[in-house]
């Protein structure tokens, strides 16, 4: 009578437990609905598979792998048959989700039945981790065992394409399964064809879709602006928005990422009336900055990132590397005092931004500083970029045996950008000896090197060693662009320029110096700028070379007679010409 009495008693407990670990999977606390498990266990009973999904879920949300593995434990013991798959795979993508793919593995080893999502769950891990030839393997594994792929499998399986041979039989399976017209498909096509350097048959994938949709389009304008075809991707964005379709916040970074690369400031501008449709966003307003700074107009980027209400580490950067390249070098360091005071840790980037600001601001002292002390306080180790940095601020300060000696000193190989830096500064220094011992040193790494002969003639022709200075002359292509150069040479004679002919390579006479000068391609290019600019309008000029002194001053007396501002862009800084000043301080 008192066993039934009590088996009795014990039946609607037996009932409650179940519903208990229901509301305890849905609410928690986590470690009481974990806490029941052992409970279940001692009494034979499972909850129904959807408590375990959510008790799943509840386990992600508190990061909490050992509860995790619990579960896991519970639903595998001695007392229950395998979990039904959808559970299986559950915990199979939580174990990838916690960065655990040995314990991922080693379930997904253990199933004795998988289905697509579970193949296409542990591809696309092993994509994501770099394991590609694993990745590849299991692929071909998942189609031996008569499962087919989805299209998840193919956008997951397309990232790990190193070579276009793989790609294409990639390519040939999407085909054989009938998923060539799936829309993320393609975009995934297309993106990993343009990162193999085969834009053209990406965008085949693209022309041969009957109807695009958002994700295709932001795939092939992303891939041409990525890959420097700035104006394929700009002339994409406008058929897009000819077929109906509104940008959205992808669609404007790619845009964006394109007018930066060929400083096309007024439609950038253009581009941010899209981009103030919608809410802030803090990749889009990045993107904005780094736009503005890269074009010149530090006026709108420093308006903009007072306005940003939300800046990360990569805003921060962004706007003190702009102020360093575009001559305000103080006003860099100062916002990178501020950037610490606020309790924002600098990154690698970071600290290039300082280290420029310091080489062209003549602050060798306090670049030093922050070169050796970057690892220490801010747990940013010196990379090959950093370096070059410090052969710059070293080289620009004249001290070029220090220089030498720091390029010796290094634990890696100096390259091309290295050596370059330190040639450029023996034109300025006029140190021929070290400048034929660096022109060797980059003849070994790049013996047809063009930019080294050019600076290497400056040099001997600043030396008046002629028989070493290779003849060349500039050609004018246009008789409007030569009238209106001799109307502004005209000008400013008037108001003190005198043509510095030291900086004629050949061997000529004064007369001939002096006309060889008048050609060089930064004064073709402000003549050109003077006759196509609208008034009130700057006009914009990239160099693939440092500017000479006789163009820097002819730039600054132009500003100044005209009253037009030049913004002149080496491979190095901005030069921003006004009323007869240039932003360098004529250090550069």
């Amino acid at each position: 009578m008192r066993t039934l009495s009590k088996s009795i008693t014990l039946k609607p407990l037996l009932l409650l437990l179940p519903r208990l670990l229901l509301r305890l999977c849905l609410r928690g606390p986590l470690a009481d609905a974990v806490a029941a498990l052992p409970i279940l266990d001692s009494l034979g009973l499972r909850a129904d598979p959807l408590s375990y999904s959510d008790l799943i879920k509840l386990c992600l949300r508190h990061g909490s792998p050992d509860h995790a593995r619990l579960l896991h434990r519970h639903l595998f013991s001695s007392h229950a048959n395998h979990p039904q798959l959808f559970l299986s795979n559950s915990l199979i993508s939580m174990y990838v989700k916690f960065g655990l793919l040995e314990d991922a593995r080693d379930l997904f080893d253990q199933m004795p039945q998988r289905n697509v999502v579970s193949w296409t769950t542990m591809i696309s891990a092993l994509a994501n981790l770099k394991e590609k030839e694993e990745a590849l393997r299991l692929f071909i594994r998942m189609q031996r065992d008569g499962i087919s792929p989805n299209m998840y499998t193919f956008s997951s399986v397309l990232r790990t394409c190193n070579t276009p041979s793989t790609l294409w039989s990639i390519h040939s399976c999407i085909i054989k399964y009938g998923l060539d017209s799936d829309v993320f498909v393609r975009s995934s096509l297309i993106d990993i064809y343009s990162k193999l350097g085969d834009l053209e048959y990406g965008y085949r994938v693209f022309s041969e879709m009957v109807t695009h949709d958002l994700v295709v389009w932001n795939s092939i304008i992303g891939c041409f602006a990525q890959s420097g075809e700035g104006f394929k991707a700009l002339e994409l964005f406008a058929e897009m928005k000819k077929a109906g379709f509104l940008a959205n916040q992808g669609t404007l970074t790619s845009v964006l990422r394109a007018c930066t690369g060929m400083v096309l400031l007024e439609m950038g501008r253009q581009v941010h009336v899209h981009v103030l449709k919608y809410e802030s966003d803090l990749i889009l307003n990045n993107a904005l900055l780094d736009m503005y700074c890269k074009c010149g107009s530090l006026e709108d980027a420093r308006g903009l990132f007072d306005r940003m209400l939300e800046r990360d580490v990569i805003s921060w950067s962004t706007m003190i590397s702009g102020l360093a390249q575009n001559g305000r070098s103080i006003e860099a360091l100062k916002l990178f005092e501020s950037m610490k005071l606020l309790g924002v840790k600098p990154n690698h980037i970071t600290i290039l931004g300082v280290l420029f600001a310091c080489s062209h601001a003549g602050l060798v002292e306090d670049g030093w500083y922050c070169f050796n002390s970057m690892e220490k306080l801010f747990g940013v180790e010196p990379g090959r970029e950093h370096y070059g940095c410090m052969v710059d601020l070293l080289c620009r300060a004249g001290k070029l045996k220090e220089a030498v000696k720091f390029i010796q000193e290094l634990k890696f190989e100096p390259d091309l950008v290295i050596w370059r830096t330190v040639l450029g500064a023996c034109r300025v220094h006029r140190n021929i000896n070290l400048a034929t011992y660096v022109a060797k040193e980059i003849h070994k790494l790049e013996p047809e090197d063009e930019g080294t002969y050019i600076l290497l003639s400056n040099i001997y022709a600043n030396s008046r060693r002629w028989g070493d200075v290779e003849l060349g002359t500039y050609r004018t292509q246009s008789d409007r662009i030569v009238k209106e150069l001799n109307r502004l040479i005209s000008r400013i004679s008037n108001i003190g320029y005198v043509p510095d002919i030291e900086f004629v390579l050949q061997d000529l006479g004064r007369e001939q110096k002096e006309e060889s000068l008048r050609y060089h391609s930064e004064k073709l290019a402000v003549a050109f700028g003077m006759l196509n600019s609208t008034e009130g309008k700057p006009i914009r000029i990239m160099k693939n070379l440092r500017i000479c002194g006789d163009c820097h001053t002819f730039a600054k007396l132009i500003s100044k007679a005209e009253e037009k501002l030049i913004v002149i862009r080496d491979p190095v800084r901005f030069h921003y010409f006004k009323d007869g000043f240039c932003s360098c301080g004529d250090y550069w």
